[in-house]
This record gives structure tokens, C-alpha cells and sequence, in this order.
């Protein structure tokens, strides 16, 4: 099976990246069998001998690239403001040329996944793909469609919420997905059996602004354990899932990345917010600002300590608290 998941909403890029791991067996087994690529650093031959390996104990194996699409972006032409983009042949695709042939014989037990940001419809490697694919795009949400999304995510989970309450909560959260999402499961276990109002929203969501990813990321580039173990206990005493912690942490190392490879082009303030997709001026400000803290080493060695501190959950080595207090005083100390 060959899946492709792109566009700058990362939320739902990861929900649909879910979704499908529910239909692979059971999450431990596939822990074991699950293959994560960083295109930056693969070549066809690497990514054939991960898909063609036999599963362990399992139905399936999940390959997960990240990045790949990105890499044949059609650059604009140099000159004139607004001028067509670079025309790209298939040769110029290299050896990736040859992708779409291997997956027409990959092994079914084999579940291939290219996850991207945004990538235009112009993209030859996504143009010889799409035939072989079930794709799904996730655009970022505009400010008038999070209401409803909001609406969607409470009914889905059973609840009610009030035009209200709605409003509130795109006021006090924005357009952070991932914060929303958080905030919304809160809110369902709190008014479990009547509608969500604006007295729910302020009384669970007024320091949690306060206590947030980027205070704990903060901290922990800065090396202040202390500080950053409060924020970690804040956060899960008010309800955060540690499998929330870990994913938004990866985000924003992921954001850093890209900031720092972004900011090496010389590229405008905005060219840079609208290339890593974000609504945010506040979420811009914090990724910029960490991404001169984090050389590429320090962010390699901190991807390895999350995928330990994962597999020490998944596979029940460590609680999830102690897990993720470990992880935190790792990554002060790298």
C-alpha cells in the first residue's frame, strides 16, 4: 500500500498518518517494524532494501519518508517577480525516477507512506506518483474554518459546544491545531454530560497559554532542568498526553530545522512564514529565535533521545511520566 499525505496543516497530516497505523496490528509490533527516513539523507536503494525487509511478528511494515516530495519543488526562474517556474524533466528526477516502478512490485505487506509540507501540483515526482497513491492533501486551516473544525472535533467525540464557546476558544488558541486538539479533550472530559460553554473554556484554558510547548522547549535549549521539569508537570497535570508532549516537542525541533535551513537562504521574514505554513507571528518569533540556539548535531542527537523515549513507552520499559522526565533532562544536558 503507498499513501501520500502532504500540506502545510501538520495536525492533520499526523491524524491521517494515525489512522492509518490502526489497520497495521498492534502498536508495539509495529514500533519494531516501522522505518522513519529523513529524504535528506536517503537514496532509492536504502528506501528499497527498508520496504522489501520482511516483517517481524507483524502483518506489516510502515516506511515513513519525510521530505521527499519537497526535494523537486520546481524553483522560479530567474528574473522578473512573478515568472514562471523552472520546467523539470523526468531524467532530472535522478534515480527517484525509478520509484514508481518499485512500487508497482513492493512487497503488499510493505506500507509506504511520503509525508511533505506544502508541494504544489506542479511537482514532477508528485505527477509520476499520484497515479500509484491514495493521496490526501491537508491545507492550513484559514481563521474562518477553525470554528467549524472545532464544531466537527467535539461532535465526532460525542459532545456538544456553544457558538460561545467556539468563538472563545479560536480567540485564547488560534490556529495551533495540536493545542486545540488538547484543549478540546480536556474540555470534553470536563462537561462530559452537557454542552461546552465559555465558563468551561476560561476555567481550562486560562494559564494553559502559559505552560506551553515553547516555554518547555525554551527551557530545555537554555539547560534549565529545574524549569523545564515544572513546565513537563504542568503540562501533564493539565491534561496533556504525553504522546502529545512528544509529538509537539518533534514539531518544533522540526520547525527549528527548517527555520535554520530557511534562514540560511537569506529568505524574508515572510517568504519564511509562509513557506513553513504558519498563521502564527507568536509560533514565527519562537522558531527563529530556537533555531539560532540549535546546531544540526544537537537536533540529530535530540530526534534519537525522543525516538528512545517513545520506544520506552510503546514497549512499557518506562511509565510515560518518567519517560518523558527523563527525556527532558537529556535534552538539557546534550
Amino acid at each position: 500500500m503507498f499513501y501520500i499525505l502532504y500540506g502545510q496543516n501538520d495536525f492533520s497530516r499526523h491524524q491521517a498518518l494515525e489512522e492509518i497505523k490502526k489497520d497495521l496490528g498492534s502498536s508495539e509490533m509495529l514500533t519494531v517494524n516501522t522505518n522513519l527516513f529523513d529524504s535528506q539523507q536517503l537514496n532509492l536503494s536504502e528506501l528499497k532494501n527498508a520496504c522489501s525487509s520482511t516483517p517481524f511478528l507483524s502483518p506489516a511494515r510502515l516506511v515513513i519518508v519525510e521530505g521527499l516530495l519537497g526535494r523537486f519543488e520546481l524553483k522560479p526562474r530567474p528574473g522578473r517577480r512573478g515568472s514562471r517556474s523552472q520546467s523539470k524533466s523526468g531524467s532530472e528526477l535522478g534515480e527517484w525516477q525509478g520509484l514508481g516502478d518499485y512500487i508497482k512490485q513492493m512487497p503488499p505487506t510493505t506500507v509506504l507512506v511520503l509525508l511533505d509540507g506544502e508541494v504544489k501540483g506542479n511537482n514532477p515526482l508528485l505527477k509520476s506518483l499520484v497515479p500509484l497513491a491514495k493521496v490526501m492533501t491537508c491545507p492550513q486551516l484559514r481563521s474562518k474554518e477553525i470554528g467549524g473544525w472545532i464544531q466537527e472535533r467535539v461532535s465526532q467525540s460525542g459532545g456538544t459546544i456553544t457558538p460561545e464557546a467556539v468563538k472563545l476558544l479560536v480567540e485564547l488558541v488560534g490556529g495551533d491545531l495540536w493545542f486545540m486538539g488538547n484543549e478540546i479533550d480536556k474540555l470534553l472530559i470536563h462537561s462530559s454530560v452537557q454542552d461546552i460553554t465559555e465558563d468551561d473554556v476560561r476555567q481550562l484554558t486560562s494559564y494553559a497559554r502559559e505552560a506551553n510547548i515553547f516555554a518547555l522547549v525554551d527551557a530545555i535549549l537554555e539547560g534549565r532542568v529545574k524549569v523545564a521539569q515544572r513546565l513537563l508537570h504542568q503540562l501533564l497535570q493539565g491534561g496533556a498526553a504525553p504522546s502529545y508532549i512528544l509529538v509537539m516537542i518533534t514539531r518544533q525541533l522540526r520547525l527549528i530545522v527548517r527555520a535554520k535551513e530557511l534562514s540560511n537562504q537569506k529568505l524574508s521574514r515572510s517568504e519564511i512564514q509562509n513557506r513553513l505554513g504558519l498563521a502564527s507571528d507568536y509560533v514565527l518569533d519562537k522558531a527563529l529565535k530556537q533555531a539560532k540556539a540549535y546546531t544540526q548535531e544537537r537536533i540529530k542527537r535530540a530526534y534519537h533521545q525522543i525516538l528512545d523515549a517513545d520506544i520506552a513507552i510503546k514497549t512499557g520499559r518506562y511509565d510515560s511520566d518518567l519517560a518523558l522526565d527523563l527525556l527532558v533532562i537529556d535534552l538539557c544536558e546534550s
